[in-house]
Parts: structure tokens; C-alpha cells; sequence
């Protein structure tokens, strides 16, 4: 049963291949317009408070004067003495700053010389401190199976960020690089991390048929609903400024979201039904599903509210806006930001729900090869 496995997923393989080949972006050209102001870093000596001559809007620091100390005091137009002076920040999402913070800065010309302006904190340190904790417990708990989930981790995020994210910015559709991206992400990561096993490949069987069904399902969700994928400004902004297509956006954020939960339930159920037939010898194929689906339903139980969860609290600002006018049930259901949620959370637990028995019973046929 293996090797009739590996005779299928073999030439899913290469296809892949061929598709990420053939899809594969070009480097981004950088776009007219849109040149990113500079920045520099620096740690906050002092504050000089004021009282404001009027009242602010949105206080954060109140009125007065930062002192920074610039990390490299050769920037162009820093003082010489390497320390600057910048207005408290103030606004919606501005930093609250005190004394010794690390923070960014940019600095904007004007007729009376260059001024400066604090627009964030620094918080690289903290979020090396936190990775470094992250790969700590995985590795103390994992051992070598949390290496490998490491290391799988890592061709994740490169597939992620060197094929899909500029194929989709270069103007591919982007439900296809999603499904096309998912695929290598399942077929290098699942036996990468749980090695070249019968269960390994039945979970690879499983997650491939599952993400067909997912895209399938969200295309059909979102062209009979008539979703756009257009949500908030931060949308909007991305489908005009860089011309992606929003609603292939969706479809692949539902596809590539649904992947990471895929996975779990397949591996998990591969597993499974493999350690029910070393444990039962006698167990036939039909007996394996049987077990391992009742496994398989109290797994999906869970699961399912995992989803929703994540997917309402990605989106709660939003939510909250939309409940906040008052408007009716029907209304706040139907309204497409909450909509788009929806599907994203139906559609991925549909393939989830699907995933279950498919797995099992390859998994049922892979260890008895009957039924």
C-alpha cells in the first residue's frame, strides 16, 4: 500500500515542482512613489513635559520635547553632538515613551532644517528573546522531532516569503500559487518533520485531497456570495497600489490558513490508526477506520472551535465596529467583512471534516493493505 501510495504522490510531486518552476516571480521592481522614508535608531535620554496650549485629541505623551540618543550619530543632519529632540508623539497608535526606551525615528526636511519625529519602539531584542524561547521549549520537549519541526518551520516561511508572497504581488492568480505553495509546503515539511514512513505518506494523501476540496469549496463560497476580498483600508490600499486581486487574495488566505490545521489532524490520524494496528493485530481494515474515527470525531470537536476562534479573533477590531452600530443579527451576519469570516471558518472546517475520513481509511488500508 506504501508504494502505491508513493506511486501517487510521486507524480503530485513533480507537478508541484514543474508549477513552482513555471510560476516562479521575478524580483519586484521597486514601485514609482512609493520610497520608504529613512530610518534611524535611538534610546530615549530624557522627557521635557509642557502643559498644551490646547487640547489634544488623542494624548498619548502630552505635549513637551524627547531627547534621543542616536545609535550612529553619523546620520545625515543628526547634531553633532549625537543627541536629537523630538516632539512627544501623539495620535492614535503613537508609542508611550519613557526613559531608556529603544526607539525609530525619521526626520522630514523643511524650510526651517530637518525635524524629527518618533514613529515606534524597538523591539528587535525582545523578539529574538522570545524566538530563542520558543525554539528552546520545542527542542527540551521535541528533542530531534523539534528540531526537524524547526527546520520544517523554517521551509515554510521561506516558501511563504520567496515564491507566494512575490508571485502574488507579480500578478499571479493567487489561488493558485496558494495551492501550489500549500502542496510543496505539505510534501517537504510532513516528511521532513515525521520522516519517509506508510504514515507519513497517507498524511500526505490526506492533506493534498483535503486543500483540493478547501479550494474548491472557497472559490464556489466566495463567487456565489459575491465576495471581494475588500475588508478595510489596509485592502483596499493593496489591491490599488500594487493591483493584486483581492478576491483571489481571500481564496488564498483561506487555503494556505486552513493548511497549518490540516496537518495536525492528518498526521494525527495516521498515526493513530497505525498505533490501533500494531496494538490490535487482529483488527481488520474496516475495524482500523471505525477506531480510528471515533479518534477522528472527537479530534474534529475541537478542532472545529479552534478555527472559529482564530478566525474571530484575527478580525475582532472589526467585528466590534460592526456590532457597535447597533445594527440587527441578520445584518451584522450578512455584512461582508463578518461574511468573509464566515467562510474562511466554513470552508476551512468542511475540509477539515473531509480530511478525517479519507486519512483514516488510507491509513486503515496502508496498515491492513484489505479492508
Amino acid at each position: 500500500m506504501h508504494r502505491l501510495a508513493l506511486l501517487v504522490i510521486a507524480p503530485l510531486a513533480v507537478l508541484t515542482l514543474v508549477a513552482m518552476v513555471w510560476l516562479w516571480p521575478d524580483p519586484l521592481p521597486t514601485p514609482d512613489g512609493q520610497s520608504r522614508l529613512p530610518e534611524v535608531t535611538g534610546t530615549v535620554t530624557g522627557l521635557e513635559r509642557v502643559e498644551c496650549e490646547e487640547e489634544l485629541p488623542d494624548e498619548v505623551n502630552g505635549c513637551g520635547t524627547a531627547y534621543v540618543a542616536l545609535d550612529d550619530d553619523s546620520v545625515e543632519g543628526a547634531p553633532r553632538s549625537g543627541e536629537l529632540e523630538a516632539p512627544l508623539p501623539n495620535g492614535p497608535g503613537a508609542p508611550e515613551l519613557a526613559e531608556g526606551d529603544g526607539v525609530i525615528l525619521i526626520s522630514t526636511e523643511t524650510p526651517d532644517g530637518i525635524t524629527w519625529a518618533v514613529v515606534d519602539h524597538q523591539r528587535g531584542s525582545q523578539l529574538w528573546m522570545l524566538a530563542l524561547a520558543f525554539v528552546v521549549a520545542l527542542v527540551a520537549f521535541g528533542r530531534l522531532r523539534g528540531v526537524t519541526a524547526l527546520v520544517g518551520l523554517g521551509v515554510t516561511f521561506l516558501v511563504l516569503v520567496l515564491f507566494v508572497v512575490p508571485a502574488i504581488l507579480g500578478g499571479d492568480p493567487p489561488l493558485l500559487i496558494a495551492i501550489v505553495g500549500s502542496a510543496a509546503v505539505a510534501l517537504t515539511v510532513l516528511y521532513l518533520t515525521h520522516g519517509f514512513t506508510p504514515s507519513t505518506s497517507v498524511a500526505v494523501l490526506g492533506t493534498l485531497a483535503a486543500l483540493a476540496l478547501t479550494g474548491l469549496l472557497s472559490a464556489l463560497a466566495v463567487a456565489t456570495m459575491h465576495l471581494t476580498g475588500f475588508t478595510d483600508d489596509l485592502s483596499a490600499a493593496l489591491g490599488q497600489t500594487y493591483a493584486v486581486n483581492m478576491e483571489g487574495l481571500l481564496l488564498a488566505g483561506i487555503v494556505i490558513g486552513s493548511l497549518g490545521v490540516l496537518d495536525d489532524v492528518t498526521v494525527t490520524q495516521a498515526a493513530t490508526v497505525a498505533e490501533l494496528s500494531r496494538a490490535n493485530p487482529e483488527y481488520r481494515g474496516r475495524d482500523l477506520y471505525r477506531a480510528g474515527s471515533r479518534v477522528g470525531r472527537s479530534h474534529i470537536a475541537s478542532v472545529v472551535n479552534t478555527i472559529v476562534l482564530a478566525y474571530a479573533g484575527s478580525s475582532l477590531p472589526l467585528l466590534i465596529l460592526i456590532v457597535a452600530n447597533n445594527d440587527g443579527l441578520g445584518n451584522v451576519l450578512t455584512d461582508q467583512i463578518v461574511a468573509q469570516e464566515i467562510v474562511r471558518s466554513l470552508v476551512a472546517t468542511i475540509g477539515l471534516v473531509a480530511a478525517v475520513p479519507v486519512t483514516t481509511a488510507l491509513a486503515a488500508l496502508s496498515a491492513r493493505g484489505r479492508w
